[in-house]
């Protein structure tokens, strides 16, 4: 019976796509690159201590033990959303997780009978279990081709009751920009349009506060639904989604994975606001993180000349196959750097890769190290 099974691993492990669980214990001399940390909260250890030397925030429980619909106590979570609320003019619906999120909120969106659903083709994995969770009928359009897109809605606008336009502030892969005002743009000349925006990558970090590329555009009103996650930045865990009380009322109704999900632990829910108000402060993390971004680039691009590269805090060197970038991964790893190998399917073919994740606690020399490390690795290759 298991035989497909182990079939399929060894497919994997022949095509160099096998997977495993890193052992973590690299030990604190290794730079750590592959960490969503974007602000280096999660390294703080006061931060921690601060939070924890509040008796309120002491006694707060490890566990819901029951969903948001049954859980007794709310007053942690109404405290977030209403922060959350005030913060982007709008209701916010906390979720376990970016992927509940994403995958609870595209599928019950596009229940209605007439619905199409089109996403940009970089779209993380949870949109796209989401959309394929709907059953509605979905296109993609070419990566950040508003081209393609109004082409698509040019054809199609008139044969659905509504259309979901599914996109990334920053794509978690390439850390290139989604043209925020274009999107909104192309919305208002089609009524029918809901548009969606994940910026699970930017929130902590972009625009003004750190609350995304989303809250500066001057069409903010039209996004329908941002969403923001609490995992990287953040250094805490869950998502939230920001939209309209009709939107939200409905979410709460229908998004299977809020409805039948175990909330999230109060304690991390207060832990949550605490990081929020703190990472609004910090503007001169967030601009040096973008300084060490440009730096990277600088060393990057000249090793990418077929592949651009964004000067983002999250910058992918391609390799083209799975068994270069597994191997130039060791290589860093015994040069002191963690960079960890993305392959398919979470690239396409072909496009292979180490994914480069910056954090504000790295230094300028940490970044020209690595880059020396890295034209090392590349050149034994």
């Amino acid at each position: 019976m298991t035989n497909e099974y182990a079939n399929i691993l060894s497919a994997l492990k022949e095509s160099g796509n096998f997977r495993t669980i890193p052992s973590g214990n690299e030990g604190p001399e290794i730079i750590d690159l592959s960490s969503n940390d974007y602000l280096g909260l999660a390294s703080k250890p006061h931060l921690q201590e601060e939070f924890l030397s509040e008796a309120h925030n002491r006694l707060l429980p490890f566990t819901s033990s029951a969903s948001r619909l049954l859980a007794a106590s709310q007053d942690e979570y109404t405290r977030l959303e209403t922060l959350l609320g005030e913060l982007y003019g709008r209701k916010a619906l906390l979720f376990n997780s970016g992927y509940h999120a994403n995958t609870g909120l595209i599928s019950s969106l596009a229940q209605p009978a007439g619905t199409l659903i089109v996403a940009d083709k970089l779209v993380h994995a949870s949109i796209i279990d989401g959309i394929v969770l709907s059953k509605a009928p979905f296109i993609r359009y070419r990566h950040n081709d508003l081209n393609h897109l109004e082409r698509i809605l040019q054809k199609e606008a008139g044969n659905y009751t509504r259309i979901l336009v599914a996109a990334e502030s920053v794509y978690s892969m390439d850390g290139d920009r989604a043209d925020i005002e274009g999107l909104i743009g192309i919305k208002h000349k089609y009524p029918n349009v809901i548009l969606y925006i994940d910026e699970a990558h930017a929130f902590g970090v972009e625009g003004q506060n750190g609350l995304g590329l989303c809250r500066d555009a001057a069409g903010y009103d039209e996004i329908d639904v941002v969403v923001g996650t609490f995992g990287k930045a953040c250094a805490s865990m869950g998502a939230f989604c920001a939209l309209s009380p009709t939107l939200k009322d409905y979410a709460v109704n229908r998004a299977r994975s809020f409805i039948f999900s175990t909330a999230l632990p109060p304690i991390s829910v207060a832990w949550t606001k605490r990081m929020i108000e703190t990472f609004m402060e910090m503007d001169t993390e967030r601009a040096h993180l973008n300084a060490l971004g440009k730096r990277l680039c600088a060393i990057l691009q000249p090793l990418s000349p077929s592949h651009p590269v964004t000067a983002s805090h999250i910058q992918p060197l391609v390799l083209g196959s799975s068994e270069k970038a597994l191997q130039i991964s060791a290589r860093l790893l015994d040069e002191g750097f963690k960079v960890l190998p993305i392959r398919t399917p979470t690239v396409p073919p072909g496009t292979e890769r180490l994914r480069i994740s910056l954090s504000a606690s790295l230094t300028f020399d940490d970044i020209d190290r690595f880059g020396q490390a890295l034209i090392h690795s590349l050149s034994e290759s």
